[in-house]
Protein backbone atom coordinates (compact mmCIF):
# COMPACT_ATOMS: atom_id res chain seq x y z
CA UNK A 1 0.00 0.00 0.00
CA UNK A 2 3.17 2.56 0.45
CA UNK A 3 4.15 1.21 -2.72
CA UNK A 4 1.87 2.88 -4.25
CA UNK A 5 2.34 6.73 -3.93
CA UNK A 6 6.28 6.36 -4.86
CA UNK A 7 5.46 3.78 -7.98
CA UNK A 8 3.44 6.98 -9.22
CA UNK A 9 5.66 9.87 -8.39
CA UNK A 10 8.31 8.25 -11.15
CA UNK A 11 5.60 7.36 -13.74
CA UNK A 12 3.83 11.06 -13.47
CA UNK A 13 5.49 11.97 -17.35
CA UNK A 14 3.77 8.52 -18.60
CA UNK A 15 0.23 9.18 -17.06
CA UNK A 16 0.30 12.84 -18.42
CA UNK A 17 1.10 12.19 -21.69
CA UNK A 18 -1.02 9.01 -21.52
CA UNK A 19 -4.09 10.72 -20.10
CA UNK A 20 -3.67 14.17 -22.16
CA UNK A 21 -3.83 15.72 -18.58
CA UNK A 22 -1.31 17.68 -16.56
CA UNK A 23 1.20 17.26 -14.04
CA UNK A 24 -1.05 19.32 -11.77
CA UNK A 25 -3.73 17.00 -12.18
CA UNK A 26 -1.41 14.05 -11.28
CA UNK A 27 0.38 15.30 -8.35
CA UNK A 28 -3.49 15.97 -6.93
CA UNK A 29 -4.25 12.38 -7.57
CA UNK A 30 -0.89 11.63 -5.15
CA UNK A 31 -2.01 13.53 -2.45
CA UNK A 32 -5.42 12.59 -2.38
CA UNK A 33 -4.14 8.91 -1.74
CA UNK A 34 -2.45 9.76 1.18
CA UNK A 35 -5.14 12.30 2.41
CA UNK A 36 -7.73 9.96 1.94
CA UNK A 37 -6.05 7.51 4.09
CA UNK A 38 -5.46 9.89 6.85
CA UNK A 39 -8.55 11.11 7.00
CA UNK A 40 -10.31 7.85 7.08
CA UNK A 41 -8.02 5.62 9.52
CA UNK A 42 -9.91 6.84 12.60
CA UNK A 43 -13.22 5.88 11.17
CA UNK A 44 -11.72 2.35 9.59
CA UNK A 45 -10.04 1.30 12.97
CA UNK A 46 -13.54 1.93 14.83
CA UNK A 47 -15.40 -0.29 12.02
CA UNK A 48 -12.43 -3.17 13.19
CA UNK A 49 -13.83 -2.77 16.45
CA UNK A 50 -17.55 -3.07 15.49
CA UNK A 51 -17.31 -5.93 13.00
CA UNK A 52 -14.30 -7.76 14.00
CA UNK A 53 -10.95 -6.99 12.64
CA UNK A 54 -10.31 -10.03 10.40
CA UNK A 55 -13.27 -9.61 8.69
CA UNK A 56 -12.48 -6.21 8.43
CA UNK A 57 -9.72 -6.81 7.12
CA UNK A 58 -10.33 -9.37 4.77
CA UNK A 59 -13.05 -7.20 3.35
CA UNK A 60 -10.84 -3.87 3.12
CA UNK A 61 -8.81 -6.03 1.37
CA UNK A 62 -11.26 -6.64 -1.65
CA UNK A 63 -11.96 -3.16 -1.68
CA UNK A 64 -8.40 -2.56 -2.07
CA UNK A 65 -7.72 -4.91 -4.23
CA UNK A 66 -11.18 -3.36 -6.73
CA UNK A 67 -9.75 -0.06 -6.93
CA UNK A 68 -6.66 -1.55 -8.05
CA UNK A 69 -8.14 -3.20 -11.05
CA UNK A 70 -10.22 -0.18 -11.87
CA UNK A 71 -6.53 2.10 -11.44
CA UNK A 72 -4.93 -0.62 -13.70
CA UNK A 73 -7.85 -0.29 -16.58
CA UNK A 74 -8.77 3.15 -16.10
CA UNK A 75 -9.24 4.89 -19.62
CA UNK A 76 -9.53 8.09 -17.97
CA UNK A 77 -7.57 10.92 -15.44
CA UNK A 78 -11.21 10.15 -13.53
CA UNK A 79 -11.25 7.03 -13.76
CA UNK A 80 -7.47 6.58 -11.99
CA UNK A 81 -8.28 9.22 -9.39
CA UNK A 82 -11.77 8.13 -8.38
CA UNK A 83 -10.05 3.58 -8.39
CA UNK A 84 -6.81 4.79 -6.50
CA UNK A 85 -6.93 7.52 -4.65
CA UNK A 86 -10.81 7.11 -3.42
CA UNK A 87 -11.73 3.12 -3.56
CA UNK A 88 -7.84 2.39 -2.44
CA UNK A 89 -7.52 4.92 -0.20
CA UNK A 90 -11.13 3.93 1.23
CA UNK A 91 -9.67 0.40 1.60
CA UNK A 92 -6.29 0.89 3.21
CA UNK A 93 -8.35 3.15 6.14
CA UNK A 94 -10.21 -0.28 6.76
CA UNK A 95 -6.56 -2.19 6.27
CA UNK A 96 -3.98 -0.68 7.98
CA UNK A 97 -5.75 -0.08 11.51
CA UNK A 98 -7.04 -4.25 12.04
CA UNK A 99 -3.15 -4.86 10.93
CA UNK A 100 -1.82 -2.82 13.60
CA UNK A 101 -4.65 -4.59 15.95
CA UNK A 102 -3.91 -7.78 14.82
CA UNK A 103 -0.11 -7.53 15.17
CA UNK A 104 -0.13 -6.54 18.47
CA UNK A 105 -2.62 -9.14 19.79
CA UNK A 106 -0.62 -12.30 18.02
CA UNK A 107 2.89 -10.92 19.70
CA UNK A 108 4.04 -10.15 22.99
CA UNK A 109 7.05 -8.41 24.13
CA UNK A 110 9.99 -8.41 22.84
CA UNK A 111 8.68 -10.63 19.84
CA UNK A 112 5.57 -7.95 19.49
CA UNK A 113 8.90 -5.47 19.08
CA UNK A 114 10.39 -7.40 16.31
CA UNK A 115 7.38 -8.11 14.00
CA UNK A 116 6.77 -4.41 14.36
CA UNK A 117 10.63 -3.63 13.23
CA UNK A 118 9.92 -6.08 10.24
CA UNK A 119 6.79 -4.01 9.27
CA UNK A 120 7.83 -0.92 9.50
CA UNK A 121 10.82 -1.43 7.67
CA UNK A 122 9.03 -3.58 5.18
CA UNK A 123 6.74 -0.29 4.81
CA UNK A 124 9.76 1.94 4.64
CA UNK A 125 11.52 -0.02 1.97
CA UNK A 126 8.11 0.03 -0.12
CA UNK A 127 8.46 3.79 -0.15
CA UNK A 128 12.42 3.25 -1.53
CA UNK A 129 11.42 -0.01 -3.87
CA UNK A 130 8.53 1.52 -5.85
CA UNK A 131 10.60 3.91 -7.51
CA UNK A 132 13.04 1.29 -8.57
CA UNK A 133 10.05 -1.28 -9.45
CA UNK A 134 7.63 1.58 -11.03
CA UNK A 135 10.69 2.99 -13.03
CA UNK A 136 11.27 -0.69 -14.90
CA UNK A 137 7.95 -1.32 -15.12
CA UNK A 138 6.85 2.07 -16.52
CA UNK A 139 10.21 2.24 -18.69
CA UNK A 140 9.65 -1.37 -20.39
CA UNK A 141 5.97 -1.96 -19.80
CA UNK A 142 3.47 0.39 -18.63
CA UNK A 143 3.11 1.53 -14.81
CA UNK A 144 -0.57 -0.31 -15.21
CA UNK A 145 1.50 -3.60 -14.36
CA UNK A 146 1.95 -2.39 -10.74
CA UNK A 147 -1.44 -2.31 -9.65
CA UNK A 148 -2.96 -5.86 -11.60
CA UNK A 149 0.23 -7.10 -9.63
CA UNK A 150 -1.70 -5.87 -6.69
CA UNK A 151 -4.41 -7.90 -7.27
CA UNK A 152 -3.16 -10.92 -7.81
CA UNK A 153 -1.51 -10.08 -4.36
CA UNK A 154 -4.15 -9.76 -2.52
CA UNK A 155 -5.52 -12.75 -4.23
CA UNK A 156 -2.95 -14.53 -2.22
CA UNK A 157 -2.90 -12.57 1.04
CA UNK A 158 -6.70 -13.65 1.49
CA UNK A 159 -5.81 -17.24 0.71
CA UNK A 160 -3.74 -17.56 3.14
CA UNK A 161 -5.18 -15.09 6.14
CA UNK A 162 -6.84 -17.83 7.64
CA UNK A 163 -3.33 -18.23 9.45
CA UNK A 164 -4.10 -15.06 11.58
CA UNK A 165 -6.16 -14.98 14.83
CA UNK A 166 -8.44 -12.71 15.99
CA UNK A 167 -8.75 -13.27 19.58
CA UNK A 168 -10.68 -9.68 19.75
CA UNK A 169 -14.56 -10.05 21.06
CA UNK A 170 -16.52 -7.43 18.78
CA UNK A 171 -18.16 -4.75 20.58
CA UNK A 172 -21.47 -3.49 20.27
CA UNK A 173 -21.70 0.73 19.89
CA UNK A 174 -23.25 2.99 17.36
CA UNK A 175 -20.78 4.60 14.95
CA UNK A 176 -19.82 8.37 15.84
CA UNK A 177 -20.71 9.85 12.37
CA UNK A 178 -20.14 13.18 13.48
CA UNK A 179 -17.35 12.31 14.28
CA UNK A 180 -16.05 10.78 11.36
CA UNK A 181 -17.17 13.78 9.35
CA UNK A 182 -15.30 16.44 11.22
CA UNK A 183 -12.14 14.65 11.34
CA UNK A 184 -11.95 14.07 7.84
CA UNK A 185 -13.22 17.70 6.99
CA UNK A 186 -10.56 19.11 9.36
CA UNK A 187 -7.49 16.61 8.49
CA UNK A 188 -8.79 18.00 4.69
CA UNK A 189 -8.69 21.57 4.97
CA UNK A 190 -4.86 21.33 6.57
CA UNK A 191 -3.53 19.62 3.67
CA UNK A 192 -5.65 20.79 0.98
CA UNK A 193 -4.06 24.36 2.21
CA UNK A 194 -0.76 23.73 2.83
CA UNK A 195 -0.30 21.63 -1.00
CA UNK A 196 -1.74 25.00 -2.32
CA UNK A 197 0.16 27.07 -0.87
CA UNK A 198 2.55 26.97 -3.60
CA UNK A 199 -0.25 27.86 -6.04
CA UNK A 200 -2.40 30.61 -4.14
CA UNK A 201 0.51 31.82 -1.50
CA UNK A 202 1.11 31.50 1.91
CA UNK A 203 -0.20 35.47 2.63
CA UNK A 204 0.94 37.30 -0.17
CA UNK A 205 -1.97 36.24 -2.98
CA UNK A 206 -0.54 34.80 -6.03
CA UNK A 207 -2.87 32.74 -8.02
CA UNK A 208 -5.34 33.15 -4.81
CA UNK A 209 -8.75 32.10 -6.14
CA UNK A 210 -10.17 34.91 -3.50
CA UNK A 211 -8.48 37.01 -1.64
CA UNK A 212 -10.23 37.94 2.16
CA UNK A 213 -8.43 41.06 3.62
CA UNK A 214 -6.15 41.21 0.43
CA UNK A 215 -4.09 38.17 1.90
CA UNK A 216 -4.05 34.76 0.46
CA UNK A 217 -6.50 32.29 1.24
CA UNK A 218 -4.52 29.80 2.13
CA UNK A 219 -3.72 30.84 6.24
CA UNK A 220 -7.47 30.86 6.22
CA UNK A 221 -8.04 27.54 4.73
CA UNK A 222 -5.72 25.82 6.90
CA UNK A 223 -7.02 27.81 10.41
CA UNK A 224 -10.31 26.64 9.21
CA UNK A 225 -9.17 23.33 9.27
CA UNK A 226 -7.39 23.69 12.75
CA UNK A 227 -10.78 24.21 13.88
CA UNK A 228 -12.88 21.70 12.62
CA UNK A 229 -10.42 19.74 14.27
CA UNK A 230 -11.00 21.78 17.69
CA UNK A 231 -14.37 20.69 17.20
CA UNK A 232 -14.00 17.44 17.01
CA UNK A 233 -11.98 16.91 19.85
CA UNK A 234 -14.90 18.93 21.70
CA UNK A 235 -17.14 16.56 19.98
CA UNK A 236 -15.21 13.47 21.52
CA UNK A 237 -14.81 14.85 25.05
CA UNK A 238 -19.02 15.27 24.56
CA UNK A 239 -19.87 11.71 23.24
CA UNK A 240 -17.89 10.15 25.85
CA UNK A 241 -19.39 12.29 28.74
CA UNK A 242 -22.56 10.89 27.21
CA UNK A 243 -21.28 7.14 27.76
CA UNK A 244 -21.19 6.69 24.12
CA UNK A 245 -18.37 5.21 22.40
CA UNK A 246 -16.37 8.51 20.74
CA UNK A 247 -14.32 7.62 17.17
CA UNK A 248 -11.44 8.95 19.49
CA UNK A 249 -11.10 8.69 23.05
CA UNK A 250 -9.52 11.34 23.72
CA UNK A 251 -8.46 10.23 27.24
CA UNK A 252 -5.89 8.23 25.30
CA UNK A 253 -4.16 11.38 23.70
CA UNK A 254 -2.80 12.22 27.53
CA UNK A 255 -0.67 8.88 27.62
CA UNK A 256 3.53 10.83 27.15
CA UNK A 257 4.11 7.76 24.80
CA UNK A 258 1.41 7.94 22.70
CA UNK A 259 1.93 11.48 21.75
CA UNK A 260 5.76 11.13 21.58
CA UNK A 261 5.10 8.10 18.98
CA UNK A 262 2.40 9.87 16.93
CA UNK A 263 4.65 13.10 16.63
CA UNK A 264 7.70 11.07 15.77
CA UNK A 265 5.56 8.84 13.12
CA UNK A 266 3.95 12.18 11.35
CA UNK A 267 7.82 13.73 11.54
CA UNK A 268 9.48 10.65 9.88
CA UNK A 269 6.78 10.32 7.16
CA UNK A 270 6.98 14.11 6.47
CA UNK A 271 10.57 13.61 6.42
CA UNK A 272 11.00 10.61 4.09
CA UNK A 273 8.05 12.28 1.88
CA UNK A 274 9.75 15.82 0.94
CA UNK A 275 13.20 13.59 0.60
CA UNK A 276 11.49 11.82 -2.06
CA UNK A 277 10.00 14.74 -3.36
CA UNK A 278 12.91 16.80 -3.99
CA UNK A 279 15.50 14.14 -4.74
CA UNK A 280 13.52 12.31 -8.02
CA UNK A 281 12.90 15.85 -9.22
CA UNK A 282 16.81 16.78 -8.75
CA UNK A 283 17.87 13.33 -10.65
CA UNK A 284 15.15 13.58 -13.66
CA UNK A 285 14.68 17.36 -14.26
CA UNK A 286 18.54 18.48 -13.68
CA UNK A 287 20.49 15.42 -14.51
CA UNK A 288 17.98 14.25 -16.91
CA UNK A 289 17.43 10.13 -15.98
CA UNK A 290 14.35 8.32 -16.65
CA UNK A 291 12.15 6.41 -14.35
CA UNK A 292 13.98 3.07 -13.67
CA UNK A 293 17.68 5.24 -13.61
CA UNK A 294 15.81 7.30 -10.84
CA UNK A 295 14.80 4.09 -8.94
CA UNK A 296 18.47 2.30 -9.16
CA UNK A 297 19.89 5.91 -7.63
CA UNK A 298 17.28 5.58 -4.58
CA UNK A 299 18.37 1.50 -4.45
CA UNK A 300 20.42 2.31 -0.99
CA UNK A 301 17.77 3.72 1.05
CA UNK A 302 15.88 0.65 0.90
CA UNK A 303 18.66 -1.74 1.38
CA UNK A 304 19.56 0.34 4.71
CA UNK A 305 15.91 0.80 5.65
CA UNK A 306 15.35 -3.19 5.85
CA UNK A 307 19.14 -3.58 7.72
CA UNK A 308 17.99 -1.18 10.34
CA UNK A 309 14.34 -2.00 10.92
CA UNK A 310 15.81 -5.61 11.36
CA UNK A 311 18.53 -4.70 13.75
CA UNK A 312 16.72 -2.17 15.37
CA UNK A 313 14.41 -4.37 16.46
CA UNK A 314 16.90 -6.42 18.57
CA UNK A 315 18.74 -3.34 20.07
CA UNK A 316 15.49 -1.95 21.44
CA UNK A 317 15.39 -3.97 24.56
CA UNK A 318 19.17 -2.82 25.03
CA UNK A 319 19.81 0.85 24.26
CA UNK A 320 15.24 1.52 24.41
CA UNK A 321 13.18 3.68 21.53
CA UNK A 322 13.72 6.88 23.14
CA UNK A 323 17.79 6.63 22.02
CA UNK A 324 17.02 4.67 18.51
CA UNK A 325 14.65 6.85 17.79
CA UNK A 326 17.46 9.93 18.48
CA UNK A 327 19.67 8.58 16.72
CA UNK A 328 17.55 8.10 13.76
CA UNK A 329 16.42 11.66 13.30
CA UNK A 330 20.15 12.59 13.65
CA UNK A 331 21.17 10.58 11.20
CA UNK A 332 18.23 11.27 8.78
CA UNK A 333 19.21 15.41 9.43
CA UNK A 334 22.93 14.23 8.75
CA UNK A 335 21.93 12.50 5.25
CA UNK A 336 20.14 15.95 4.11
CA UNK A 337 23.13 17.80 4.69
CA UNK A 338 25.39 15.08 2.92
CA UNK A 339 22.87 15.03 -0.01
CA UNK A 340 22.30 18.85 -0.25
CA UNK A 341 26.71 18.89 -0.95
CA UNK A 342 26.11 16.51 -4.03
CA UNK A 343 23.35 18.69 -5.69
CA UNK A 344 25.72 20.64 -8.37
CA UNK A 345 25.29 20.04 -11.68
CA UNK A 346 26.82 16.89 -12.17
CA UNK A 347 26.02 14.07 -9.72
CA UNK A 348 28.83 13.18 -7.23
CA UNK A 349 27.62 9.33 -7.43
CA UNK A 350 29.64 7.69 -4.27
CA UNK A 351 29.07 10.56 -1.78
CA UNK A 352 25.05 10.83 -3.04
CA UNK A 353 24.80 7.27 -2.65
CA UNK A 354 26.02 7.72 0.88
CA UNK A 355 23.46 10.22 1.90
CA UNK A 356 21.01 7.94 0.36
CA UNK A 357 22.03 4.74 2.20
CA UNK A 358 21.84 7.42 5.65
CA UNK A 359 18.24 8.31 5.09
CA UNK A 360 17.46 4.63 5.26
CA UNK A 361 19.57 4.34 8.20
CA UNK A 362 18.07 6.92 9.72
CA UNK A 363 14.35 5.81 8.69
CA UNK A 364 14.98 1.94 9.77
CA UNK A 365 15.33 3.31 13.29
CA UNK A 366 12.02 4.64 13.43
CA UNK A 367 10.49 2.45 11.81
CA UNK A 368 11.39 -0.42 14.50
CA UNK A 369 10.65 1.40 16.93
CA UNK A 370 7.48 3.64 16.78
CA UNK A 371 5.03 1.11 15.78
CA UNK A 372 5.65 -0.85 18.91
CA UNK A 373 5.58 2.06 20.96
CA UNK A 374 1.96 3.16 19.65
CA UNK A 375 0.38 -0.03 20.30
CA UNK A 376 2.24 -1.01 23.72
CA UNK A 377 1.07 2.57 25.01
CA UNK A 378 -2.82 1.78 25.17
CA UNK A 379 -4.63 -1.13 26.14
CA UNK A 380 -5.52 -3.84 24.70
CA UNK A 381 -9.63 -2.59 23.85
CA UNK A 382 -7.72 0.59 22.49
CA UNK A 383 -5.20 -1.28 19.54
CA UNK A 384 -7.56 -0.64 16.87
CA UNK A 385 -7.91 3.14 17.80
CA UNK A 386 -4.33 3.06 18.37
CA UNK A 387 -3.68 1.52 14.80
CA UNK A 388 -6.19 4.35 13.37
CA UNK A 389 -4.22 6.90 15.06
CA UNK A 390 -0.80 5.73 13.65
CA UNK A 391 -1.46 5.69 10.60
CA UNK A 392 -3.24 8.97 10.78
CA UNK A 393 -0.33 10.33 11.52
CA UNK A 394 2.01 8.59 9.20
CA UNK A 395 -0.35 9.54 6.07
CA UNK A 396 -1.01 13.10 7.26
CA UNK A 397 2.68 13.32 7.44
CA UNK A 398 3.37 11.85 3.88
CA UNK A 399 0.30 14.56 2.35
CA UNK A 400 1.91 17.49 4.18
CA UNK A 401 5.57 16.35 3.72
CA UNK A 402 4.93 16.71 -0.24
CA UNK A 403 2.70 19.62 -0.09
CA UNK A 404 4.87 21.44 2.55
CA UNK A 405 8.23 20.50 1.08
CA UNK A 406 7.19 21.16 -2.83
CA UNK A 407 5.70 24.52 -1.82
CA UNK A 408 9.16 25.40 -0.19
CA UNK A 409 10.96 24.20 -3.19
CA UNK A 410 8.85 26.49 -5.71
CA UNK A 411 8.96 29.47 -3.13
CA UNK A 412 13.10 29.20 -3.49
CA UNK A 413 12.96 28.64 -7.00
CA UNK A 414 10.97 31.62 -7.69
CA UNK A 415 13.13 33.96 -4.77
CA UNK A 416 16.12 31.90 -6.57
CA UNK A 417 15.28 32.76 -10.54
CA UNK A 418 14.11 36.21 -10.19
CA UNK A 419 17.60 36.98 -7.40
CA UNK A 420 19.64 35.83 -10.50
CA UNK A 421 18.31 37.40 -13.39
CA UNK A 422 18.25 40.91 -11.52
CA UNK A 423 21.75 40.44 -10.74
CA UNK A 424 22.99 39.06 -14.60
CA UNK A 425 23.99 42.17 -16.33
CA UNK A 426 24.14 40.35 -19.50
CA UNK A 427 20.07 40.22 -19.52
CA UNK A 428 18.30 43.17 -20.56
CA UNK A 429 15.78 45.22 -18.12
CA UNK A 430 13.17 44.64 -20.52
CA UNK A 431 13.64 40.98 -20.60
CA UNK A 432 13.96 40.77 -16.63
CA UNK A 433 10.66 42.46 -15.90
CA UNK A 434 8.58 40.33 -18.65
CA UNK A 435 10.35 37.14 -17.03
CA UNK A 436 9.53 38.67 -13.32
CA UNK A 437 5.98 38.96 -14.60
CA UNK A 438 6.06 35.41 -15.60
CA UNK A 439 7.23 33.95 -12.46
CA UNK A 440 5.40 35.89 -10.10
CA UNK A 441 1.91 34.67 -12.22
CA UNK A 442 3.35 31.04 -11.39
CA UNK A 443 6.70 28.46 -11.80
CA UNK A 444 7.44 25.37 -11.73
CA UNK A 445 10.43 22.62 -12.40
CA UNK A 446 10.67 21.26 -15.94
CA UNK A 447 13.64 20.38 -17.93
CA UNK A 448 15.97 23.01 -18.81
CA UNK A 449 15.06 22.23 -22.64
CA UNK A 450 11.75 22.72 -21.65
CA UNK A 451 12.31 25.88 -20.28
CA UNK A 452 14.40 27.09 -23.13
CA UNK A 453 11.32 26.38 -25.81
CA UNK A 454 8.99 27.86 -23.51
CA UNK A 455 10.82 31.27 -23.27
CA UNK A 456 11.36 31.19 -27.28
CA UNK A 457 7.39 30.46 -27.61
CA UNK A 458 6.63 33.52 -25.28
CA UNK A 459 8.87 35.97 -27.37
CA UNK A 460 12.15 36.46 -25.33
CA UNK A 461 15.04 37.24 -28.03
CA UNK A 462 17.28 34.13 -28.54
CA UNK A 463 20.38 35.91 -27.52
CA UNK A 464 19.01 36.39 -24.10
CA UNK A 465 17.44 32.81 -23.55
CA UNK A 466 20.60 31.23 -22.78
CA UNK A 467 21.74 33.04 -19.94
CA UNK A 468 17.96 32.81 -18.80
CA UNK A 469 18.20 28.94 -18.51
CA UNK A 470 21.29 28.88 -17.02
CA UNK A 471 20.10 31.01 -14.58
CA UNK A 472 16.78 28.98 -14.31
CA UNK A 473 19.06 25.94 -13.88
CA UNK A 474 20.78 27.36 -11.31
CA UNK A 475 18.03 28.28 -9.56
CA UNK A 476 16.42 24.53 -9.47
CA UNK A 477 19.80 23.47 -7.33
CA UNK A 478 19.28 26.09 -5.28
CA UNK A 479 15.36 25.15 -4.63
CA UNK A 480 16.31 21.33 -4.28
CA UNK A 481 18.74 22.45 -1.71
CA UNK A 482 16.26 24.47 0.14
CA UNK A 483 14.13 21.55 -0.27
CA UNK A 484 16.67 18.82 1.41
CA UNK A 485 17.28 21.55 3.84
CA UNK A 486 13.80 21.72 5.19
CA UNK A 487 13.88 18.05 5.60
CA UNK A 488 16.79 18.53 7.81
CA UNK A 489 15.12 20.84 10.00
CA UNK A 490 12.16 19.05 10.45
CA UNK A 491 14.50 15.92 11.37
CA UNK A 492 15.86 18.08 13.88
CA UNK A 493 12.65 20.03 15.52
CA UNK A 494 11.06 16.21 16.08
CA UNK A 495 13.86 15.54 18.63
CA UNK A 496 12.11 17.32 21.50
CA UNK A 497 8.83 15.75 20.59
CA UNK A 498 10.95 12.22 21.37
CA UNK A 499 11.22 13.03 25.06
CA UNK A 500 8.19 10.92 26.23
CA UNK A 501 9.17 8.41 24.65
CA UNK A 502 10.10 5.07 27.24
CA UNK A 503 14.04 4.29 27.59
CA UNK A 504 15.64 1.31 28.00
CA UNK A 505 14.44 0.25 31.22
CA UNK A 506 10.66 0.80 29.65
CA UNK A 507 10.43 4.12 31.34
CA UNK A 508 9.09 7.29 30.45
CA UNK A 509 10.41 10.49 31.99
CA UNK A 510 7.74 12.97 34.45
CA UNK A 511 6.75 16.53 33.28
Amino acid sequence: MVLDSSVMSVSISQLVEEFDTTVSMIQLAITLYALVMAALMLTGGKIGDLFGRLRIFRIGLVIYAIGSLMTALAPTVGVLILGWSFIEGAGAALVLPALAALVAGSYQGAARARAYGIIGGVAGAGIAIGPLLGGWLTTEYSWRWVFAGEVVFVVFVLAVSSWITDDHVREKFRLDVVGAILSALGLALVVVGVLQSGTWGWIQPVQSPITPFGFALTPFVIGAGLLVLWAFLAWERRVANRGRVPLLDVANLRIPALRSGLASLLAQNLVLLGIFFAVPLYLQITQGMDAFQTGLRLLPTSIAMLAAAAIGARLGGRFGARALVRVGLLTIAVACLVIIATIEPQLATTPFAIGMALVGLGTGLLASQLGNVVQSSVPADARSEAGGLQYTAQNLGSSLGTALIGSLMVGALAASVLGLIADDPDIESAVSDQVTVQVSSGIEYIPPAQAEQALLDAGIPADQVDDLVANYSAAQLMGIKVGMLACAAAALLALPFTRRLPDRKGTIPAD
